[in-house]
């Protein structure tokens, strides 16, 4: 179950924040060459703050996604990739620590010090070597460019600004949008140092053998499924490695014309498919059993043995701290769970201090399929809110649900959580696995359509389907072709 957190905050600032990207305004400058004196942490000074920066973020970085992903085959792949990029880097005397991220988000970054990071959501996503290998030569030359210590120092000289915006504008809504703006800038590099990176990763791509074009096909292929994972396809970008690493058609022009020093597209280096999609053969897909699972429009964890629905058009985001769901109208629901502790009455616990606005005129008790619950209405800003809690043994759980002032989906929304929100049979537990991703050889009568109907996990399996293998309109499958597919 994820850990709670300050409800009321979050969810708004979760709205608040939805699809906002800031990407520093820079010149590209087309000749541009890496640090020839690459600080890691041995080499940093030991009264510098920064010396431990890696070593000092790396187990906070491990917690927010969900911990490590072991798997010997997995790892062995990823590390013969990182292996393969490290002897041609600028400075193949720099080190890595090469962490698979137990999370199902997209995404990869490095710190200072050589650490590199990759979700086994972009290992699932890639459908070769070279494209795993465009995303960490990408990283490995942030690292070797300095950019994580150049970072550092915009963060410190942030600092300042940041209090001034917070202690002047502490109870201002626009102070808070001007921290958040700030963290999302400096959470990022700047549009100059992605370009580095991508003209430094692509040479090292060539230079290791992979296919050097890889890098502008796995941006395409990111984006298709930040379009996929939308709920509004033209306005959601908020995929994770495509917010800090924008897809601009600058960078995918720029991969291409920098992979076209090693020759032709489709003539020169190794993808290296056939060695990768074994590799990844049962990779875990989706959520892991700990932080329970969603399906479609539903929320199940065995472990709690608890499951609701959210309503159609929604789109539920299973973070380590919290279960969001996004919908239609600017409508968010958060739901989470804490331990019951002293709090025998509900209606007490509600008013306990926790909730924001909470309107204590409100405050009534309520049963939710024969278990104890209690709800209540919250107002902040310009946003409403209802919250209510249900009681299972020793847990709480808490539903939140806001919505714009004066939208008429609050009611309705928070009737359909209560209504579906109920214990798993011990059946339905038993039943409930993992999905992971599975390596089929396409038999002779098989067709794209006929594969996607053995994807599980999702109604949209031919959408699915298509995405996780790369395939463009019009593609077929052939005999003897190997395809991934999502199944348990």
């Amino acid at each position: 179950m994820p850990r709670s957190r300050g409800v009321t905050g979050i969810v708004l600032a979760a709205i608040l924040l939805s699809g906002c990207q800031s990407v520093l305004e820079q010149a590209y400058q087309p000749n541009v060459s890496p640090s020839s004196n690459p600080q890691i942490v041995e080499e940093v000074q030991k009264n510098d703050p920064r010396a431990q920066m890696g070593a000092r973020e790396h187990p906070r970085i491990v917690a927010s996604y969900g911990g490590e992903y072991h798997d010997q085959k997995t790892e062995r792949l990823v590390a013969r990739i990182t292996g393969a990029l490290t002897a041609v880097s600028e400075n193949p005397a720099q080190s890595y620590r090469i962490t698979i991220l137990n999370s199902p988000a997209i995404n990869a970054f490095a710190l200072p010090g050589g650490y590199l990071y990759v979700t086994r959501g972009l290992l699932a996503l890639a459908n070769d070597a070279s494209e795993v290998a465009a995303v960490l030569s990408h990283e490995m030359a942030h690292v070797t460019a300095n950019h994580g210590i150049e970072r550092q120092r915009r963060e410190e000289a942030e600092v300042i600004a940041s209090r001034v915006v917070s202690e002047v504008l502490s109870s201002d809504l626009a102070g808070k949008q001007a921290l958040a703006r700030g963290k999302l800038r400096l959470a990022a590099f700047s549009r100059q140092q992605e370009l580095q990176a991508d003209v430094i990763g692509v040479r090292m791509l060539g230079e290791a053998g992979y296919d050097p074009y890889a890098a502008a096909r796995f941006l395409d292929s990111m984006a298709a499924y930040a379009r996929y994972s939308a709920v509004d396809p033209d306005s959601d970008q908020s995929l994770d490695f495509l917010s800090s690493h924008p897809n601009s058609a600058q960078r995918v022009d720029l991969a291409r014309r920098h992979a076209r020093n090693f020759g032709q597209e489709g003539t020169v280096g190794d993808k290296g498919r056939d060695y990768y999609i074994a590799g990844i053969d049962g990779l875990l897909y989706g959520d892991s059993p700990q932080e329970g699972y969603v399906r479609g429009q539903t929320f199940l964890h065995g472990g709690l043995g608890i499951r609701f629905e959210v309503p159609p058009a929604f789109r539920i985001d299973n973070k380590v701290e919290a279960v969001l769901a996004t919908g239609p109208g600017e409508t968010a629901i958060r739901f989470d769970g804490v331990a019951a502790g002293e709090y025998d009455s509900l209606t007490n616990y509600l008013t306990s201090g926790w909730v924001a606005g909470l309107q204590p005129e409100t405050v009534r008790e309520i049963q939710v399929n024969g278990l104890p619950a209690a709800t209540a209405r919250a107002s902040a800003e310009r946003w409403d809110f209802d919250v209510t809690v249900i009681r299972l043994n020793d847990q709480i759980f808490r539903f939140l649900t806001a919505v714009p002032k004066g939208s008429t989906m609050l009611e309705p929304t928070a009737n359909l959580l209560r209504t579906n929100f109920r214990q798993m049979t011990p059946q339905e537990t038993a039943a409930l696995k993992p999905l992971r991703i599975r390596v089929v050889t396409v038999a002779q009568g098989d067709t794209i359509a006929s594969l996607a109907g053995r994807m599980m996990g999702t109604d949209r399996k031919l959408d699915l389907f298509k995405l996780i293998n790369a395939m463009p309109a019009g593609a077929t499958v052939s005999p003897g072709q190997k395809v991934k597919i999502i199944s348990e």
